[in-house]
């Protein structure tokens, strides 16, 4: 059974990954909810610790990674929205 833990380990870090290299390829963050992933990596964050807990690796791992790349996204759209302000601002 641990197999399909471990599939489901596979398919689930790779759900973030066309976002963030998207946000890399274009630099574009308009229409991405910030709050969507504050509250993604907030519950991440909470099933990470759980199972680092309860010691189910698998959990653990796929988690660790969602950690990081969900990060990643909602630090380059703070970063993008925070740039974007600076611009709107100075073509004022």
């Amino acid at each position: 059974m641990d197999i399909i833990g471990w599939l489901g380990v596979c398919i689930g870090v790779v759900v973030p990954l066309p976002q963030l290299i998207r946000i890399f390829k274009t630099h574009q963050v308009a229409n991405i909810s910030i709050s969507t992933y504050v509250l993604l990596v907030a519950a991440i964050s909470c099933y990470l610790i759980h199972a680092i807990q309860i010691g189910d690796a698998v959990f653990t791992v796929s988690n660790a990674f969602n950690l990081v790349t969900n990060s990643l996204v909602l630090i380059m759209l703070l970063r993008g929205r925070h740039d974007r302000g600076k611009t709107d601002r100075a073509n004022y």
